[in-house]
């Protein structure tokens, strides 16, 4: 084994150990079902800004939007406005009534406020089904991160497909099984800081080597297309609308999130809440601004024809000494790894409360729950090692399908539209049916079919993917406006 992959597992190795010890300090303050989900609403600034942060991001921002500057140029940054106003949504209009409703109503769950102001029986629908979806997308969603962490360990350190995925599992789940919320989100405040601090230091690594900026811009003009240095990415206007909107929208995707809203549901206090926005948005700011840096610098010093995401490992690789660059890919290790940690639980409480489970074991739900958690892990680790990857290749949608099934109706709430049970039903289901609508008609070639099939094929496959992230909002929306109950706030 190389000094390098030597220097990366030992600080895997303490770095997981260190997650396990958080895991057991956070067991002792895990006393009832709302400790294990959203820590009894005691997330103060810093643990909930940094672990929002990490669970908006995590290793995407790291490798695939580097990536994406690398691949496309200038035109890639139109993503970032989408994806700061998701943090300021989120944070600054969503987060007063997420946190103050749920300290009034008990809430625990996403579900729980989707549902809030309903009869018995349409809480019971609203929850049975939110929790349907949030499964279906999320245990499709944890076993490809397991795999994901399995290729990690593959390439690293040669282990077998078997043994690197049983060990990527095996540290997330023991930590999370351990300290629910507390463990899932003072790890990923951990994860946070970590990917900033990789975030500033390869960027100047590569800028410097590539020349600075002057030598980045000169050696981008020598050998690259004028699209490429183009914000508009010299598209037609129409089709830069199309994709603006579109990368815009995984931005919009955020409103309806369950594992990010969790984090504005659990913050402690209102000075907690301003104070962790502005912790958040400045990491966003720092994280995004160097990704687009090294996308850019890492362009100019490889040039083209490289995998996007893998330009990333290479310029740690060439340009860190071997010490600094092993620590640099633990730290992406570590993140791919504990991002399935707030999905985990999330998935975990959509089964144990919103289908009410736990509730027929009395005094039992933080029981209840961590088997929950094991059984749904096991089912990830299962499909991971016995289906093919390619059946993960397009469940990256669910991004984009629980935020059109959800963030329409937490928009309504906050703005003090109530609407009936039905009709919050029925925008939940056309949201999430149009997304997975789009999405398969995305994968399909438009060449071969005729008609309506033939264009919705073509809009679909418009740059940034703007009918499967954005058009779903506007039935759900519309839905729940004309379903709304006269006289209610």
């Amino acid at each position: 084994m190389s000094q390098e992959s030597l220097i990366v597992l030992a600080t895997l190795i303490g770095y997981k150990l260190l997650l396990i010890g958080v895991g057991v300090w956070a067991s002792r303050r895990n006393q009832t079902e709302a400790d294990f989900f959203i820590a009894g609403q005691g997330l103060g600034p810093w643990v909930a800004g940094l672990s929002y942060a990490a669970s908006t991001s995590s290793a995407w921002v790291l490798l695939g939007f580097s990536g994406f500057v690398y691949l496309s140029g200038l035109s890639a940054l139109w993503m970032v406005p989408g994806i700061w106003g998701g943090y300021v949504a989120v944070w600054l209009w969503f987060g007063r009534r997420l946190r103050a409703e749920t300290a009034e109503a008990g809430h625990v769950t996403t579900a729980d406020f989707l549902s809030g102001g309903q009869s018995p029986t349409g809480r019971r629908w609203i929850g049975a089904i939110a929790a349907a979806m949030i499964l279906f997308c999320f245990i499709f969603y944890i076993a490809a991160q397991f795999g994901a962490a399995a290729v990690a360990f593959e390439t690293q350190f040669a282990l077998p497909r078997f043994e690197s995925v049983l060990v990527g599992a095996g540290v997330v789940l023991i930590y999370s099984l351990l300290g629910g919320f507390w463990a899932v989100s003072v790890t990923d405040m951990l994860q946070g800081a970590l990917m900033l601090l990789v975030a500033l230091l390869l960027p100047v690594a590569a800028l410097v080597a590539a020349g600075g900026p002057s030598g980045v811009m000169a050696t981008l003009q020598a050998n690259e297309s004028a699209a490429y240095l183009s914000l508009s990415g010299e598209m037609p206007v129409m089709v830069l609308l199309g994709f603006v909107v579109g990368v815009w929208g995984v931005g919009l995707g955020a409103l309806g999130q369950p594992q990010l809203i969790t984090r504005l549901m659990a913050v402690k206090d209102e000075a907690a809440r301003r104070r962790g926005f502005q912790i958040a948005i400045i990491w966003a700011v720092l994280v995004f601004t160097g990704m687009t840096v090294l996308g850019l610098s890492g362009r100019a010093l490889v040039g083209a024809g490289s995998n996007g995401e893998a330009v990333f490992y290479q310029v740690a690789r060439d340009y860190l000494p071997p010490i600094v660059g092993g620590l640099v890919i633990a730290a992406v290790l570590s993140a791919v790894m504990s991002t399935v940690d707030s999905i985990l639980l999330v998935a975990a409480s959509a089964v144990s409360r919103d289908l009410g489970v736990s509730r027929r074991f009395k005094g039992r739900e933080v029981l209840v729950s961590r088997i929950v958690m094991i059984a749904i892990a096991v089912v990830a680790v299962w499909m991971t090692l016995a289906l093919p990857s390619s059946i993960f290749a397009r469940v990256l949608f669910a991004w984009a399908a629980l935020g059109a099934a959800f963030g329409p109706i937490i928009v309504m709430r906050v703005v003090g539209v109530q609407s009936g049970h039905r009709a919050v039903l029925a925008a939940m289901i056309a949201g999430f049916g149009l997304t997975v609508f789009f999405n398969a008609m995305g994968a399909l070639d438009g060449s071969t079919l005729s008609g309506p099939g033939a264009v919705l094929a073509q809009w679909a496959q418009l740059p940034g993917d703007p009918f499967e992230r954005v058009f779903p909002w506007l039935p759900a929306l519309s839905i729940l406006w004309f379903g709304r109950v006269r006289g209610a706030a």
